[in-house]
């Protein structure tokens, strides 16, 4: 399987609209689209996402005559077409999300993304980063004057004549690594985290940094290890609140933890049955298949093993405490 596939496989890659790029610079036609009967529009207030309530949640996707008088052209973005629709997300004020207490729930993305399906977490993934952006950018950072919407949300340009310049939504790289050594696997918790729950090392890419430096710094630093044999695996958006996973795999020099940034309170070397066992029992609880830490935890697994780690670890995801 190739890169692309892999980062297919992750949840929350939005792949299925036509984004339409050379379109979405004409303004008349976005607006056109806009109001167009087929349209619909993601729902966003405080960066959690509109979602029907009972035990399988999926998004409730609004027409345009529900939000006539309450979505405005600085709040509302273009995210793509798919079947000749178009799909767009609206960021809703204080006032207008109690509209919508009838038809669903404003609930954080993160809590219930493990309930649906990987189209729709895709789809509210997109645009809550594309909202989240917006709200922190209405004025220009080189020139404090402000900025407009272009290309139906994907950039906003300076409305200073001195100034002009175009600022374009940010992603933040991180890397994530499962780090091996012989026929084990490192994890670590930080005491933030859910109670138990134990997942692989990551960190943010500082300025002037590679990928791949950004793997073995943020390692030495978290558990003191060197590595090599660094190798990239695939990608994932994360909308928590905006980065872009980077995943690799790489090979510890040796097995002598020693936690030196006190980013983890605890990292360990687990074999696949020592995982297997403590995850049954409950000693270990794992991030859910919504999130690339799994995928790298799950291919290590599945490679050498009998078992699938979907087999069993559905008993063992930590499940994080909505806000």
């Amino acid at each position: 399987m190739d890169n692309f596939q892999k980062s297919s496989k992750n949840m929350l890659v939005a792949q299925g609209l036509d984004r339409v790029h050379s379109r979405r610079k004409d303004p008349d036609w976005i607006a056109r689209r806009m109001r167009d009967p087929g349209s619909l529009f993601v729902a966003v207030w405080r960066s959690k996402v509109l979602v029907a309530e009972g035990e399988s949640p999926g998004p409730v996707l609004l027409e345009w005559k529900q939000l006539e008088g309450r979505a405005q052209g600085d709040c509302t973005f273009f995210l793509g077409e798919n079947n000749g629709r178009s799909y767009f997300a609206v960021d809703l004020d204080e006032k207008a999300s109690s509209a919508f207490d009838h038809v669903g729930r404003f609930r954080d993305l993160r809590v219930v993304a493990p309930l649906l399906s990987r189209d729709d977490g895709a789809l509210l993934a997109y645009a809550k980063t594309l909202a989240y952006w917006h709200e922190r950018n209405h004025f220009c950072g080189t020139c404090g004057g402000r900025n407009e919407i272009r290309e139906g949300g994907h950039c906003r340009v300076c409305v200073n004549p001195q100034c002009e310049v175009v600022h374009f939504p940010r992603t933040d790289p991180a890397i994530i690594v499962l780090i091996k050594s012989g026929e084990k696997c490192l994890l670590g918790r930080q005491h933030i985290w859910p109670e138990r729950m134990y997942s692989v090392v990551a960190g943010f890419v500082e300025p002037g940094e590679s990928a791949e430096g950004a793997v073995a710094r943020e390692v030495f630093e978290e558990v003191g290890l060197r590595v090599r044999n660094i190798r990239y695996h695939s990608s994932q958006p994360w909308p928590f609140p905006c980065s872009l996973m980077l995943g690799f795999t790489a090979e510890a020099q040796d097995q002598r933890i020693m936690l030196g940034d006190e980013e983890l309170e605890d990292a360990r070397w687990f074999g696949r049955r020592e995982l297997r066992e403590a995850v049954e029992n409950g000693a270990v609880k794992l991030s859910t298949p919504v999130s690339i830490s799994y995928r790298l935890i799950e291919d290590w697994f599945d490679a050498e093993s009998p078992f699938r780690l979907r087999d069993f670890a559905g008993r063992g995801f930590a499940i994080r405490k909505e806000e």
